[in-house]
Order: structure tokens, then sequence, then C-alpha cells
């Protein structure tokens, strides 16, 4: 059992910055992939960034780039979003995801087992 829970979210104005968190718990033995998802109201679920582990290597989707950055901090137990630059676009649900299965579609939210219950990211025009 895994378990996964967000932190961070928040309101922003148009241009601001957040890092979101999530920390990891649990049997974590064997984690291949944690990424992060959003989804906003009458919309699909959305990749926006996954973290291969050890060594750490991310992917981004292309609506991230440049403005976001996943990592992973020295103990082990947290992985990050930087988010810059955000756009009202940006406001959604952020879920942390986990699997531990070999995936080839890392921002493919049915690559993942484990989900956290999200945190609220809300951008102002």
């Amino acid at each position: 059992q895994v378990q996964l829970v967000e932190s961070g979210g928040d309101s922003v104005q148009t241009g601001g910055s957040l890092r979101l968190s999530c920390t990891i718990s649990g049997d974590t033995d064997g984690i291949y992939v944690i990424a992060w998802f959003r989804q906003a109201p009458g919309k699909q679920r959305e990749g926006v960034a996954a973290l291969y582990i050890d060594p750490d290597k991310p992917s981004y989707a292309d609506s991230a780039k440049g403005r976001a950055t996943i990592s992973r901090d020295s103990n082990k137990n947290t992985v990050y979003l930087q988010m810059n630059s955000l756009k009202p676009e940006d406001t959604a649900m952020y879920y942390c995801a986990a699997t531990k299965r070999t995936i080839i579609h890392v921002l493919s939210n049915s690559s993942y087992h484990y989900w956290g219950q999200g945190t609220q990211v809300t951008v102002s025009s």
C-alpha cells in the first residue's frame, strides 16, 4: 500500500508561482514513476509532469515545459511540482500519482496505481 498526500495548492494571481508537495508513505518499495496530474471541472484529467525514480528523470507535458519543474527532496519522501508563470488555464485540482509497474506513457492517468486526494490550484485573471 502506498499513500500519497498533496499540499501547497492556493489561490494566486496570473503570473504567480506555487510549489506543490506530494508526501509519500507506506510500502514505497518498487515505485517506478511519480507524477502530477490535474483536472478542471468538465475536463479530462491530464498529465502535467512525471518523475522516473532512481535515477530521477523528469518528463513534462507540452503545456508545462518551461514553466514547471518536478523534483524530489534529499530525504526522498517528498516530490515537488514548482509552477511559475501561472495562467487561469492552470486552475484545477492537482493530483499526485505513483506506479510500481513499467509504463510507456508516463502522462497517461491509466498508467498509475496510486493516487492522492488532490490539492486545489486557482489562478485568477
